[in-house]
């Protein structure tokens, strides 16, 4: 033994040791009493209490309960001055984080959120945009990335409506809410989050027109959306991964196969919280709320204001009407179809005033309005979303009764 103690030792970390023959001595009477268990480094009995002052401790808890933004080193100066006893503030600080006392814990408040669902179909709708695949794909150095504007139906789960765009604005979140209302009804709301296509004044005004009641969702505070998110991860799993796998052509091909996916498999599977497809569920309730096709199209218009000039004319999108002489000078309300600025109408202290004449038109249509896609390429072969479009268009064809559709001669003139 006193050889070995005498020797310095190397460890696997490369440090050099040396230790005494009392320590060697004890360390062979551990292991002869508990084997190489005895050897292993033991935890201390006042592991993660204050050892010293621990009497003080229970009177620092109660300093951190009693006002949350006591710092650990106000707390120590308190002891100090009732007790005469320096306590380290980190020490303060560790044994309070250990406990789930620190300020962080303690100054936020705790937040419930019960689970929600719409009492029935239709009132309320939420939206979103997903944004995935690149547009053609497999990728090209002119693809893009396609944005999918979804609306999915609270008390069913009943996808909407959903369409892939090129761009991420107001004028896509307008087509799909339109096409959503005209194929499903009106919504008794509409909840949405913060993001552009979703918030601004031609949506309220949208909203406004139809007796929609349009919810925002607050920043950062994702409750409430998780129908809609479990919804997305289910496109992504279930749709886009196949559309990638098989191949994008264009926008055109993706919509078409994007339709036919939504109804004859997202919204036929029965759904695990309902126990019900989602089109069973929303159409137990009966036929939807149909909006007025005139209120439709008004709720959906543009609207710009300007000042007549003196030479009765005013400027959109850099084209020039002409509007009634007698507004010259007042400040009018312009109401436009995006897709067609040719025919504008004209407002005045909320009546109509006529229509503004295109006298110098160099833009057709509003630039925020989506341009359209390129025409869709033949089939190249059958996949999985191949016959699952099939098979959409296949039912929609078995709907129509042949049987009793007029009959035709040559000359176009029906036979009776």
């Amino acid at each position: 033994m006193r050889a070995i103690a005498a020797r310095a030792h190397t460890h696997p970390d490369g440090a050099v040791r040396r230790y005494g023959r009392s320590t060697i001595d004890r360390w062979i009477r551990d292991w002869r009493v508990g084997g190489l268990v005895a050897l292993r480094p033991q935890p201390r009995s006042d592991s993660g209490l204050v050892r010293a002052a621990p009497e003080l401790f229970d009177e620092a808890v109660s300093l951190r309960l009693e006002l949350p933004t006591r710092s650990a080193a106000q707390i120590a100066e308190i002891l100090w001055a009732r007790h005469r006893v320096r306590v380290s503030p980190r020490t303060l600080r560790d044994q309070l984080r250990r406990r789930g006392l620190h300020r962080e814990a303690l100054a936020a408040e705790p937040k419930v959120f019960g689970r929600y669902e719409a009492a029935r179909p239709n009132e309320r709708w939420i939206t979103d945009v997903v944004v995935d695949p690149w547009v053609p794909f497999p990728r090209r150095p002119d693809s893009i990335r396609a944005r999918l504007f979804l609306i999915v139906d609270d008390h069913s789960r009943l996808l909407v409506h959903g369409r892939f765009h090129p761009v991420e604005n107001t004028r896509a979140g307008q087509e799909v809410l339109r096409a959503a209302i005209v194929r499903r009804g009106l919504p008794e709301v509409l909840y949405a989050d913060q993001g552009a296509p979703f918030h601004n004044h031609t949506l309220a005004r949208t909203c406004a027109v139809l007796g929609i009641r349009l919810v925002h969702s607050q920043p950062y505070s994702p409750e409430g959306r998780g129908k809609q998110e479990r919804l997305n991860r289910y496109i992504r799993e279930r749709f886009i991964a196949e559309a990638e796998h098989a191949g994008i052509e264009d926008l055109a091909e993706l919509n078409d196969r994007f339709e036919a996916w939504a109804e004859q498999v997202a919204n036929r599977r029965v759904h695990a919280e309902t126990n019900q497809t989602p089109i069973e569920r929303f159409e137990a309730a009966g036929p939807p709320r149909a909006a007025d096709p005139a209120r439709l199209r008004e709720a959906f218009l543009w609207v710009a204001t300007r000042r007549v000039t003196k030479t009765a004319t005013v400027s959109l999108e850099a084209n020039q009407y002409s509007v009634d002489p007698a507004l010259v000078g007042r400040r009018v309300e312009l109401r436009y179809d995006p897709a067609d600025l040719s025919l504008i109408e004209v407002f005045f202290a909320a009546k109509p005033a006529g229509v503004a004449t295109p006298f110098v038109i160099g833009r057709h249509t509003h630039r925020k309005t989506p341009q359209a896609a390129r025409p869709a390429a033949p089939s190249t072969g059958v996949d999985y979303l191949g016959l699952v479009a099939a098979a959409h268009d296949a039912e929609v064809v078995g709907q129509i009764n042949f049987a009793q559709a007029p009959l035709f001669d040559l000359d176009g003139e029906e036979q009776r």
